[in-house]
């Protein structure tokens, strides 16, 4: 298996090093959509392209079908960012991301759950 792009990984770094800055900031305990606002106004003051709430089509049997799957957070193009606000990650959660990596073709995936008291703990990176 290739390794990720140089580039890839630089922008992994910055999506982290502003979930970061919005967990030191906020804490945790808030809603799923504030820090995604947060986390999209860190990345485009810092000018890393993204693209927010991201329709994600399901192709089954030959056919393309609107299923309603949002990908929180797309970055530059190769970046998956599942954001959470939950007691803990699930294993589905996990599935969840790892199922988005597939159906996007994507490699690098980052599953953040604010709702953490060191956000460290709340950070899954994956790689398919």
């Amino acid at each position: 298996m290739d390794p990720i792009p140089d580039a890839t990984e630089q922008s992994a770094k910055h999506v982290v090093d502003a979930a970061f800055w919005v967990h030191t900031t906020l804490g945790p305990g808030l809603l799923e959509s504030v820090y995604e606002a947060c986390l999209t106004h860190e990345l485009e003051t810092k000018r890393i392209p993204f693209a927010r709430q991201v329709s994600l089509p399901v192709h089954y049997g030959g056919m393309t079908l609107d299923a309603g799957l949002r990908l929180d957070l797309l970055v530059a193009d190769s970046i998956i960012v599942e954001i959470k606000a939950t007691e803990s990650i699930l294993p589905v959660h996990e599935a969840q991301l790892l199922t988005y990596l597939k159906l996007t073709q994507n490699r690098l995936g980052l599953l953040i759950n604010f709702n953490v008291p060191l956000l460290k703990n709340g950070i899954r990176r994956r790689v398919l």
